[in-house]
């Protein structure tokens, strides 16, 4: 992969053979971000899980103390006064069965989170084939199957972000933006660290994570210190 003078110049300011404590890794990262805009910090745990066995699948929702920086737009699937309520909770987009032509017909998918009230998981069912490969489908595991329309919206408002195994076995989540202060970094990465640490299968015999690394969007990757954050 061919990699710009930004990106090597940032390279050097990290050591390879290093593993850094979780404050250092942070202060690393906003210093060697080389983009002009305002990146996302992004965490990468490399996990000893093998999700192909159900009981060793790590999925789970968290909210962190100080946003992620982004706003996200969210579309809540519901019927009768729960629409009016996730509206009123902030939602961009709320309705039922009308919405699912503009999904499969006119591919509409201006939406970052989907919500839905168990009862009309009937009707989101049928868009699985759009949502379910763009990581969108709800599920009670994240919390985006509920009743409780309005605390979820807020809570994704406020900073909720989704935590899963990929095919790889590895965990992506963000942690915030460059523009954070290294202490708001910090907070959101402990939040998180703590969730997925809480989230260890027990069928997992061996090491839950084998790699943490952080990185900016266009940076290069800081490799953490695991045996400080295993749970």
């Amino acid at each position: 992969m061919k990699r710009g003078k930004k990106y090597k110049e940032s390279a050097k300011l990290v050591d390879r053979s290093v593993l850094y404590d979780a404050a250092d890794a942070i202060a690393l990262v906003k210093k060697s971000a080389p983009a002009k805009f305002d990146e996302t910090v992004e965490l990468h745990i490399r996990t000893g899980c093998d999700g192909r066995h159900a009981e060793q699948q790590v999925r789970g929702a968290v909210v962190l103390p100080n946003g992620t920086g982004k706003s996200v737009r969210v579309l809540v699937f519901a019927k009768g006064d729960r629409v009016e309520q996730a509206l009123a909770a902030g939602a961009d987009f709320a309705g039922g069965e009308e919405l699912v032509p503009r999904i499969q017909n006119e591919g509409w998918l201006d939406f970052d989170v989907v919500v839905a009230t168990p009862d009309m998981m009937g009707v989101v069912g049928r868009l699985g084939r759009i949502l379910g490969p763009k990581g969108l489908m709800p599920n009670p595991k994240a919390g985006t199957v509920t009743m409780d329309v309005t605390n979820a919206v807020k809570e994704i408002k406020a900073g909720k972000i989704e935590y899963r195994l990929d095919k790889s076995n590895i965990i992506h989540v963000p942690v915030g933006k460059v523009s954070f202060t290294e202490e708001q970094l910090g907070e959101n990465f402990q939040t998180i660290i703590d969730a997925i640490n809480k989230a260890r299968p027990s069928a997992l015999k061996g090491q839950y994570l084998r790699s943490v690394t952080l990185s900016s969007t266009m940076g290069p990757g800081v490799k953490l210190n695991v045996t400080k954050l295993q749970g």
